[in-house]
């Protein structure tokens, strides 16, 4: 059971395919969005650099035997300085 300050974040993708993100009460400070190299995909990262995300490093691309798929980290410019601060009060 969720306590009451939790929320589930859905991103909605324009072919009408929501996701669960997460259950946690803030955004993620990393990302990891893998699936068929295709426009939807493109839409997904495109959404999330929207919300504030930013690409890290480069893009991997597979072959699966059918399909390219592709995968992209991306993290929140503000989380990756506060988890480097509290990293080195340690």
């Amino acid at each position: 059971m969720r306590s009451p300050d939790e929320r589930t974040v859905v991103v909605v993708t324009p072919g009408g395919d929501n996701a669960l993100v997460s259950d946690s009460p803030k955004p993620l400070g990393y990302r990891l969005i893998t699936g068929p190299d295709d426009a939807e995909f493109c839409a997904r990262v495109s959404a999330l650099l929207d919300h504030g995300y930013q690409l890290h490093g480069s893009p991997a691309l597979t072959f699966d035997g059918e399909r390219v798929i592709a995968a992209q980290a991306l993290v929140l410019p503000h989380s990756v300085g506060s988890e480097a601060a509290e990293g080195s009060a340690r």
